[in-house]
């Protein structure tokens, strides 16, 4: 009988362990922008896998080694000291659905604390003559192991894209609404 509780006891404690071991977990982010363009004019501007330089106000350059080719290669250079860099690449392009998806494959977490990072920008009719750019993306945490220090858990992953993305969509609605 003691054998038997002991063996129970050793089983509960086994398929318990994984659950406290607990690592990163996938966050989800969605940021939106109501844009009062159509959207073959907001597309215009943003439809091009290398133009993110010409809108976001944090890129100084946004080249893409294919274009508009799945698999193409963008490298995006930072307006910041020591003009850091990293790549994406165009993992799906629709320009008649207005719409392009893209992954980082790896980034310095000093720069995005973040790591298995995919993003769809998508530029949807608002039933109002205008547009809604939606731009969403999933990710894990900057830290993949347990603990991770306070800049790379999950809140500071999510700060930082959140960031990223509502610089982007501000200023694309900034400098579209703002033309003729």
């Amino acid at each position: 009988m003691k054998f038997l509780a002991l063996a129970t006891a050793v089983v509960c404690a086994a398929l318990a362990a994984p659950a406290l071991a607990h690592g990163p977990t996938r966050q989800k982010l969605v940021e939106t922008v109501e844009i009062d363009r159509p959207v073959d004019k907001v597309w215009a501007v943003i439809g091009n896998f290398d133009a993110l330089a010409k809108w976001h106000p944090v890129v100084a350059s946004s080249a893409a080694d294919k274009g508009n080719e799945e698999g193409s290669t963008r490298i995006l250079v930072l307006r910041a000291p020591g003009a850091p860099s990293f790549a994406e690449v165009l993992l799906k392009y629709d320009g008649a659905g207005h719409s392009y998806k893209y992954e980082i494959p790896k980034v310095d977490p000093k720069i995005l604390p973040v790591n298995n990072y995919t993003a769809t920008i998508s530029v949807l009719d608002n039933g109002k003559g205008g547009s809604t750019v939606e731009w969403k993306g999933a990710f894990y945490r900057g830290y993949m192991l347990n603990d991770p220090p306070p800049e790379l858990n999950d809140e500071s992953s999510v700060a930082a894209v959140k960031g990223v993305y509502r610089a982007g969509l501000d200023n694309l609605k900034k400098i579209l609404e703002a033309a003729p």
